[in-house]
């Protein structure tokens, strides 16, 4: 299998992924910062770095993924003040609708470090970068990054310091150069705070994720990721200060996922194009909804288009479809003696599609390109699998719902075994009814065959006949 490529945003060149040890990689990727719902744009990148975990897990490698939750920020004090709320309320709220969000997508991270339970550690990251001559405290208590006592700035983003002018005008005049950056606020009159050393005051943007992902990943962390809003100045400035503080590289890949799009526009509340991540999972539904997420390059932007959900929604039903018969059929298959020449054909093509996806995937994880493989593998089982004998053909393909699975999410039931909708008698049930059917149908008595048939499809239950073999599936009821 070829190695996986990986593109690194520092640089701007496709990388064979390499992680600092063998075997283990730690990841670290921007979460949110909770002060509104979490809507599809914020999905997109979630579900994009979950998907290469799981692809990298595929793969052999034992992934530790750190995603960090942003609960205090100029954002969520504005919002409390605007709503008349304590900033604590607001910061619980918004952080169990993304909780909650990111379970309905099938997106599990294994540590979800809040900012305000680091306030320690942040405060001495801060000390140290002072220590080592790279920041320095004001006399209102503010602390800065010297950007210019780091060299290298601006390589990841490919801007230059004086770009990174962004601060406000208030705080201008005590620094030594405008497009020095915060690491520590002091207080203002209403606002969180905690002691320091330089007085009361909290942390800025950019400290949290390098302390949080240094403290659970350590000083190399092989991937950091976000959004590609996020290059700079928020991961410009954590490049700075970490390598600052360790004095060597930092991360080794940086990864950015591109803009969702709504008619072309990025979503913004200016432009009134938000939609919440909680109305489109009830629209949708979680697994067509992550399909259609993951069903483009994640370096490319993303257009919201109903039409393509409604085709994705075809295709989660395709698949999930497919899963559910091929380990029905496992489950009584006789292994095969022999292939016919239309078989092999058959075997053959079932394997390129597990080659090409995985090639897909290998190549930057190439989201797009291996979405193709999905819809060719249904219309193969459809057209060349089913009416087939071979227990090989079933076992390829088995083989690639397992690996597609992993990724996609779209058969966690079937694959883990718990495929049976149904629990106790249900299942056998129907397969005595269909085996009382196919006894009818030798004896020419269609109409009872007939009318078993009808009835399950009342029932919810479609009956496929295949010669003198019958396959059963879930369906609508009713359809």
């Amino acid at each position: 299998m070829k190695p996986i490529r990986v593109f690194n945003t520092l640089g701007r060149r496709l990388e064979v992924f390499e992680p600092y040890i063998t075997g283990r990689v730690g990841m670290y990727t921007c979460g949110p910062t909770v002060y509104d719902y979490t809507h599809i744009g914020h999905a997109r990148t979630f579900t994009a770095f979950d998907a290469m975990k799981r692809y990298l897990w595929l793969r052999g490698y034992s992934v530790l993924h750190v995603q960090n939750i942003t609960d205090i920020d100029d954002k969520i004090i504005n919002r409390a003040r605007e709503e008349g709320r304590d900033w604590k309320e607001i910061v619980d709220y918004y952080t169990k609708d993304y909780l909650e969000m990111m379970e309905k997508l099938n997106i599990r991270i294994d540590i979800h470090p809040r900012v305000t339970s680091h306030i320690k550690e942040i405060i001495e990251f801060v000390e140290s970068l002072i220590e080592k001559g790279y920041a320095y405290a004001t006399p209102s208590g503010n602390v800065y990054f010297e950007v210019d006592k780091y060299p290298d700035y601006g390589r990841l983003s490919r801007r230059t310091s004086r770009e990174a002018w962004r601060q406000e005008e208030e705080y201008l005049q005590e620094k030594k150069k405008p497009y020095d950056f915060a690491l520590w606020k002091a207080a203002k009159p209403g606002e969180p705070s905690w002691e320091s050393p330089w007085g009361p005051g909290r942390p800025g943007w950019h400290i949290e994720c390098s302390v949080m992902s240094m403290r659970y990943l350590g000083r190399k962390i092989d991937i950091h990721g976000g959004g590609v809003d996020l290059v700079f100045p928020h991961h410009e400035n954590e490049r700075a200060q970490s390598e600052a503080l360790t004095g060597e590289k930092w991360v080794k890949y940086w990864l950015h996922v591109s803009y969702l799009t709504i008619r072309g526009e990025k979503m913004s509340k200016s432009l009134g194009n938000i939609i919440p991540l909680r109305e489109a999972l009830a629209k949708w539904g979680s697994g067509p909804l992550r399909l259609w997420l993951l069903s483009s390059h994640y370096r490319h932007n993303l257009d919201y288009s109903e039409e393509a959900l409604k085709q994705y929604t075809q295709l989660y039903n395709r698949l999930r479809a497919v899963a559910e018969r091929v380990a029905r059929r496992l489950e009584k298959s006789e292994p095969s003696h022999y292939l016919e020449e239309k078989d092999l054909s058959t075997l053959g093509r079932l394997r390129s599609l597990i080659t090409g996806w995985h090639e897909a995937m290998s190549n930057d994880f190439n989201f797009g390109a291996a979405a193709k493989y999905l819809w060719e593998f249904t219309t193969t089982y459809f057209r060349e699998v089913e009416a087939s004998e071979s227990s090989a053909l079933l076992s390829v393909a088995w083989k690639f719902i397992v690996d597609t699975n992993r990724v996609y999410a779209y058969a966690d039931d079937i694959v883990g075994g718990a495929w049976r909708v149904g629990e106790g008698l249900e299942e056998p049930l129907i397969d005595l009814i269909v085996e009382v059917r196919s006894k009818l149908r030798e004896k020419k008595m269609y109409d009872l065959a007939d009318y078993i048939r009808e009835r399950l499809a009342v029932m919810g239950i479609q009956l496929l006949d295949y010669g003198l073999r019958t396959e059963w599936r879930r369906v609508e009821k009713g359809k």
